[in-house]
């Protein structure tokens, strides 16, 4: 289970790195001191937001199309830095999560951000639409996090 769940961070981690830029290997393999307070991070953010959402059973592909249709545009027009979307793979979560991570400048800019995405009429439509036929989303579980100063991603 340890391996599996290295692996599974591992796999996020490249994405990351890889949603930040294009990351110099010789840079990539020199250990660097961060200063954490001023050094800014790939794509000016500094805040990073892992949302797992738990949908209702058979409602997955649901989500997967709000998301893909709606969603992802409604996050960036308030400034919101989509990072990567993902389908766990075993068994259980596969058929009913999604796993994404959003980016912002701060916790303030994400409080703005929220508010504005819920207040979108567009994002409304969008929601009162794809629930025509009963509620998606079971259960929503947000994870804030900052790059360490050894990630690649600062």
């Amino acid at each position: 289970m340890m391996i599996r769940n290295a692996a599974l961070f591992g796999g996020i981690c490249l994405a990351l790195s890889a949603c930040a830029g294009d990351v110099d290997p010789a840079d990539a393999a020199a250990p660097q001191e961060a200063d954490l307070t001023s050094a800014p991070t790939p794509m000016g953010t500094q805040l990073y937001e892992m949302r797992t959402y738990t949908t209702h059973s058979g409602k997955l592909e649901d989500l997967n199309r709000r998301f893909r249709d709606h969603t992802t545009r409604i996050f960036a027009n308030h400034g919101m830095v989509n990072v990567g979307y993902w389908i766990p793979q075993d068994s259980a979560r596969s058929e009913n999560t999604l796993v994404y991570i959003l980016a912002y400048p701060s916790r303030e800019a994400r409080e703005e951000a929220w508010a504005a995405f819920f207040d979108d009429p567009e994002w409304q439509a969008a929601l009162e639409a794809s629930e025509a036929n009963g509620p998606i989303v079971d259960r929503v579980e947000s994870v804030f996090m900052e790059p360490t100063d050894y990630s690649e991603l600062r």
